[in-house]
Parts: structure tokens; C-alpha cells; sequence
């Protein structure tokens, strides 16, 4: 498809990023034995195995059960070899191996990473971890400055550790193979852990992005969607060509589950009217919301993630449930929110630290427009 530059484009020198369209990833029809012996060939055959965590000292331990890949994922450049389904104190997850083809379709390094399933239903990869007797967190990627109550606060950009949403399909289908089994020990084998107050992930995840980023750019690095007025959902607005084509524009359906959001789940793959970037669309039985934008690019990092962002308004991105919660373990109390003051609806049941959003989703033209073309139904309330 060609297309006229927009100004902000045209003003970029910046060279535009290579897009596909890809659907219908699956993973390798192989079995679990062929997963296994085709990854050590693959290192018999020159392939360097280069964790990031605990496990440098001895890669060898994550070659044997239950670290052993037995599937396997391609998506671009990019072969992704998974462990079984694990689960600790806080994570969903699996062990993965990314084995990126360079130019000449030669696999030289092997990078053992964490792929873990987010609370809005995302399949993520860990940029670093902290843990401590009183904290363990997961590092959710690169950083920025935001302002909150006239503070300046560093925090994550957490979308900028999500999957390709073409993989999340796939994903959800190896999850569903196994019973997860607890595991302990395979964060800190596999990622990198830092001091209490790191927030910020290493070079290893950064330095991509800064060279994508000087290199192109989409939209001129501006937000693709912005509210025009504050704290007013109808006032959502989409620079003209990456609003989602609702009525062309999915190109995937998949299904999944989850008993926090009360059942079965629909998740849609709807690209952009300019075919630049996509969203993920998902609806349960009592919400629908979207998830954070991403571009169609096919760079991939060493942690599988895309390295080229899409700006837009977090607003955007709420999910059914959101952190909402009065923190009274601090004089005075204060209340910790990602929903828009005023939207924030009962506690769930099963976290009454998350709360309903979905009197801010609703009232999102965009949702009630997708609700309307995708799922053939009215609109509803926004309460």
C-alpha cells in the first residue's frame, strides 16, 4: 500500500522501519524429543549459550530438566525453544531460548530469557529482576519520566516488554500443553538481577531500541493517540491513518482464558488503516479493552520483544481491572491508581487491589465502535 507522508513523517529523516503482516503462527509441529535434540544440535554445532542471570556460571544447568526446551516457535528471524510451563510466587512463566538468524541465517548465540503472562493478559519478557525479603519484582523494560503531583517520577514503559502479538496465540496454546509446575530457581538462573532500587533494564535491552530509534521512527516519534481533553474518555483522538481499521482490519482471532476476568476470552488482531501498527483488542465475558499498540515491524531483540516504539496515551490501554488501591502503610494514607480519577468502579472479588475500569473503557469511542463492527453489538453504558 502506498500512502502520503504525514508532516511529522516527512519532517523525519528518519528512515521509514520494514513491516509485515503475519498471522497464523503456530507452534512447531514437532515432538518434544525432536525440540530437545534439534536445540543441542544446535549448540553442538557452534551456537553460544549466554544467560543473563545466575546460570553464566554454568550454562549447562539450563540443558537438563526442567530447562530443557521441548517446543518451539519461529516468528521472523527469531527461534524461540520453551521450556514446559513454570510457575513461582508470583509468575506464570516459561524458560525460553531466543535464537536470532543473523544475515546469512546463521545462529551464533543462544539467550536464555523469562516469557511471563501479565495481569492484562499479555505474554511479556523480563528485562531484570530485584528480589529481597521484602520485594520481589519483575522488571518490566525501558524507562520514562513522568510528573505526578508536581514530583518527577522514573517509571517503566512496560509495554516495551510485551511480546509480538503475533506470538501471543502460540504462547497461550504451549501454555495450555502442560500442567504448570512450581520452579523456584529459574528467574534468578535466567535473568539478571539487580539492586533494590534498579528500575532501569541493562544495555543488553536497552542499546537496540536507542540504535532503532535513531535510525526510524513511527509518527515521528509522536503519540499515535491522545485524549484532547483530560479525564474525558470521549475525547480520545488517533493521528489520521493509525486509528484501528474496525472494519478491514482483523487479521486474527484467538482464543484463551482466565478466571480473574471471569472465563473465556476473545483476543483480536486489528492493524492500523495505514497497516503501520496494530492493536490487541480483548473482551471477556464482562469487559473489553486494549492493549498497548505495537508496531508491525520484524526487528526483534535478543528478549524477542520489538525494538521500534509506538507513542500514545496510557489512558488508552486500561484494562477491565486496574490497580486501585488506598496504601495506608504511609502518613498520610495515599491512594495508588491507574485508572483515571472519578472511573474507578467496585474491588474485585478475588484482589481488592484492583478495581473495575470499566466506566473509562466503555465510554472510549474507539471500544464502542469495536464492540459495534467486530463484535455486532450495541455499545455499552459507560455508567
Amino acid at each position: 500500500m502506498r500512502r502520503r507522508p504525514t508532516s511529522s513523517e516527512a519532517n523525519d529523516r528518519r528512515a521509514p522501519p520494514e513491516t509485515a503482516i503475519v498471522s497464523g503462527v503456530e507452534p512447531e509441529p514437532l515432538s518434544r524429543r525432536r525440540v530437545a535434540a534439534g536445540f543441542r544440535a544446535l549448540l553442538s554445532g557452534g551456537a553460544r549459550l549466554r544467560p543473563a542471570g545466575a546460570a553464566r556460571r554454568d550454562p549447562a544447568v539450563l540443558l537438563e530438566p526442567p530447562y530443557v526446551p521441548r517446543h518451539l516457535v519461529r516468528l521472523f528471524r527469531a527461534h524461540l525453544y520453551l521450556s514446559d510451563p513454570m510457575f513461582d510466587e508470583a509468575l506464570g512463566f516459561f524458560v525460553a531460548f531466543v535464537a536470532l538468524e543473523d544475515d546469512r541465517g546463521r545462529i551464533r548465540t543462544v539467550h536464555p530469557r523469562i516469557f511471563y503472562k501479565d495481569s492484562s493478559l499479555v505474554w511479556r519478557a523480563a528485562s531484570h529482576f530485584v528480589h529481597s525479603s521484602e520485594e520481589y519484582w519483575i522488571g518490566k523494560g525501558d524507562t520514562r519520566h513522568v510528573r505526578v503531583d508536581g514530583d518527577e517520577l522514573l517509571v517503566s514503559a512496560e509495554e516495551t516488554t510485551n511480546l509480538p502479538y503475533e506470538l501471543q496465540a502460540a504462547l497461550d496454546t504451549v501454555h495450555r500443553r502442560r500442567k504448570p509446575r512450581r520452579n523456584d530457581d529459574a528467574v534468578e538462573l535466567v535473568v539478571r538481577e539487580g539492586p533494590a532500587d534498579r528500575v532501569e533494564p541493562y544495555a543488553d535491552f536497552t542499546a537496540p531500541r536507542r540504535r532503532a530509534d535513531a535510525e526510524r521512527r513511527i509518527h515521528g516519534g509522536r503519540r499515535i493517540a491522545r485524549f484532547r481533553r483530560r479525564n474525558d474518555p470521549t475525547s480520545l483522538t488517533f493521528a489520521r491513518g493509525y486509528e484501528p481499521d474496525l472494519s478491514h482490519g482483523v487479521v486474527e482471532e484467538a482464543a484463551s482464558g482466565s478466571l480473574f476476568f471471569g472465563g473465556d476470552l476473545r483476543k483480536f488482531r486489528i492493524v492500523s488503516t495505514n497497516r503501520v501498527i496494530q492493536y490487541q483488542f480483548v473482551v471477556s465475558p464482562t469487559h473489553a479493552w486494549v492493549n498497548p499498540p505495537q508496531a508491525l515491524t520484524t526487528e526483534l531483540s535478543t528478549y524477542a520483544v520489538r525494538v521500534v516504539d509506538v507513542h500514545f496515551d496510557d489512558d488508552l490501554c486500561v484494562p477491565g481491572y486496574e490497580y486501585h488501591f488506598l496504601d495506608e502503610e504511609v502518613d498520610p494514607p495515599r491512594l495508588h491508581s491507574q485508572i483515571p480519577p472519578g472511573f474507578a468502579g467496585a474491588p474485585h472479588p478475588l484482589d481488592p487491589s484492583r478495581s473495575d475500569a470499566a466506566a473509562w473503557i466503555e465510554a472510549m469511542p474507539v471500544v464502542r465502535e469495536f464492540r459495534r463492527r467486530v463484535l455486532g453489538e450495541r455499545a455499552r453504558r459507560s455508567g
